[in-house]
């Protein structure tokens, strides 16, 4: 009678040691995120926040899911994680704060084929650091090791907020009427989408990544990390200015983000010259062939937030944001809907 094969965890693809090991390097990164509130430690079934530490008289929670798509492949082509987890966050926090929602803690998910510690750590250092960015505690997370799910070094992340505003003080665009203006805030680059078109350029382009490129590489461009908007935007309201709306220009880009908040017979008017595009755009353009309105339609070409605030108002936002080394345009106005939501100059 043959002999009955013995099986194991790790010999099937899941190494348990691995994964406590990973704990172990990420507790400090985890604590170094720590504000108010957070209680508790890393490696519990669940994160405990006490909302009761929050500084906020009529507490409303507002949560946010995202992920950073196929920028992942960039990053192993590239052989650098360290800013993939800044992504994470900032798509969060970003979708977050357009409601006036201040982040209060933040949970991450990361699925791989097999565990690479240094990797992974890598990673996770990034999400810290952009937790500590937004001034949001990183009180949790799960690491799953999933063989067969996942080939080679492939991963994933999602990530998961929760930000508190108060329900006095939500920013929901009730109050956008025509004749405001939109303020544009400048991005660090495509951000966290589109990056399936500009990974079909470079392939059908065989661009080298490692080219010499507006003071760095093509590479490093394409990869820099998503810009937090969270601290300027919460500096800005504490000095209770009047933003009737504010878009995170995400999926979509400028042509659908900003109707997002725009109430039901209004449209925008956008100047696409009003502001200064970074040079990776032009790049996208050009080596793609992309026509205007698909460019608008799919990145955020250089225009990552916007806010819609009175004209009397427009001035003093752009300084609040250049004091955070933010530029910032006034690059177009809501109007009265004459058949198209749109409207490009």
């Amino acid at each position: 009678m043959a002999e009955q094969k013995s099986y194991t965890y790790k010999a099937a693809g899941v190494d348990i040691d691995a994964g406590n090991q990973l704990v172990d390097n990420i507790k400090p990164l985890v604590k170094a995120t720590h504000r108010p509130g957070v209680m508790g430690s890393l490696g519990g079934f669940g994160g405990l926040f006490d909302l009761s530490q929050v500084n906020c008289e009529n507490p409303v929670l507002v949560s946010g899911t995202d992920g950073v798509g196929t920028k992942l492949k960039l990053a192993h082509a590239m052989n650098d994680h360290s800013t993939i987890g800044i992504d994470l966050v900032a798509m969060c926090v970003n979708d977050i704060i357009v409601l006036g929602a201040e982040p209060l803690f933040f949970l991450d998910y990361y699925a791989c084929g097999q565990l690479d510690n240094q990797q992974a750590t890598q990673v996770i250092a990034g999400i810290a650091e952009g937790c500590k960015l937004s001034g949001c505690a990183l009180i949790g997370g799960e690491t799953a090791e999933m063989p067969g799910m996942y080939s080679g070094g492939d991963y994933d992340l999602a990530g998961f907020v929760v930000g508190v505003v108060d329900k006095t003080k939500i920013i929901d665009g009730t109050n956008v009427k025509a004749g405001q203006t939109i303020v544009g805030v400048a991005s660090n680059g495509p951000h966290s989408n589109g990056y399936s078109l500009i990974r079909s350029i470079i392939e059908g382009t065989q661009a080298d990544l490692n080219q010499a490129f507006d003071g760095s590489t093509l590479g490093k461009k394409l990869l820099a990390p998503t810009q937090l908007y969270v601290k300027p935007i919460l500096d800005i309201l504490a000095t209770e200015t009047d933003i009737h709306g504010i878009a995170h220009i995400t999926g979509g880009g400028i042509m659908e983000n900003i109707n997002r908040i725009v109430p039901v017979g209004l449209a925008i008017e956008i100047n696409q010259h009003s502001w200064q595009r970074p040079a990776v755009f032009d790049w996208i353009q050009q080596q793609g062939q992309v026509d205007d309105i698909e460019m608008l339609r799919t990145f955020n070409c250089g225009v990552g937030l916007c806010v819609i605030v009175d004209n009397q108002q427009v001035e003093s936002v752009i300084a609040q944001f250049k004091s955070h080394d933010l530029q910032a345009w006034a690059i177009g106005q809501t109007i009265e809907h004459n058949g198209q939501d749109v409207v490009i100059k």
